[in-house]
C-alpha cells in the first residue's frame, strides 16, 4: 500500500489500482481533482478542513455511484454519503475499512461536541480525524495529527505512546510553520522514541 500526503489531513491511499481518500477538505486546494480521481472517499467529520462539501456535491453529481462514507453530520449535509459510526465495518473501493471513535477532541467546554470517526484501513493505516482516542487494536502506521485549535504536543504523545505503531507520521499540519513542524517532530521522537515522520505535501510514501 502506497500512502500521498495532500494538504492538511487529506491523504490518499492506493493498492492494487485502486485509490482511497481521506478527508479532502476546503484546505486542500487540489480537491476537486482528488475526487474526481478517486475511487472511494471517507469523511472523519464535517468541519471545512475536512471535507469540502460544495465540490462533494460536484463531483457526486458527476458519479452519483462514488461510495462516499463519513458519520451522520456529513450524510445529513451532503445526499448520498452513506452513514458510517464506530463498530461498522465495510468495503471501499476493495479497502476494508473499520470504525472507530465517536467524539471530536474539545476545542473549548463552552462549544457543542461534534461527532467525529476515525478509520482503520485493511488493518494497516489509521487515520483517527480530529481526536486521539486509542482504538485498541494493532495499527501498523499511525496518522498523529499535530496543529489546530484542539492540537496538543503533549496529548499527541500520549495517543502514540497507547497506540504503540510501527511507524508514525504527522498529518493536520497546516498551522504549523516549517520549524513547527520540524519542533513537534523531534520532540515527538524524543518523547515516545518513535520517529514522527513529514511527508511533504504531493509525497507518496510505502507502507
Amino acid at each position: 500500500m502506497e500512502l500521498t500526503k495532500h494538504t492538511h489531513a487529506t491523504v490518499v491511499l492506493t493498492e492494487g489500482g485502486s485509490s482511497l481518500l481521506i478527508d479532502p477538505g476546503a484546505y486542500t486546494p487540489n480537491t476537486p481533482d482528488l475526487l474526481a480521481a478517486a475511487d472511494a472517499v471517507l469523511f472523519t467529520h464535517d468541519h471545512p478542513d475536512h471535507v469540502d462539501a460544495d465540490a462533494l456535491r460536484a463531483e457526486l453529481a458527476r458519479r452519483p455511484d462514488l461510495p462516499v462514507f463519513g458519520p451522520g453530520s456529513v450524510a445529513d449535509a451532503v445526499e448520498g454519503v452513506r452513514h458510517v459510526g464506530a463498530g461498522d465495518e465495510f468495503d471501499a473501493a476493495g479497502f476494508t475499512v473499520t470504525v472507530f471513535g465517536g467524539q471530536h477532541a474539545p476545542i473549548h467546554p463552552d462549544l457543542p461536541p461534534v461527532e467525529n470517526v476515525a478509520f482503520l484501513v485493511d488493518g494497516t493505516v489509521f487515520h483517527p480525524g480530529d481526536a486521539y482516542e486509542v482504538p485498541g487494536v494493532e495499527v501498523r502506521t499511525l496518522l498523529v495529527p499535530t496543529s489546530g485549535p484542539w492540537a496538543k504536543l503533549s496529548e499527541g504523545v500520549d495517543f502514540l505512546r497507547a497506540v504503540k505503531p510501527q511507524r508514525a507520521i504527522a498529518i493536520h499540519d497546516l498551522m504549523l510553520s516549517e520549524p513547527g513542524q520540524q519542533s513537534t517532530s523531534q520532540f515527538t521522537e524524543q518523547l515516545t522514541g518513535t520517529p514522527l515522520e513529514i511527508v511533504p505535501v504531493g509525497s507518496t510514501v510505502t507502507l
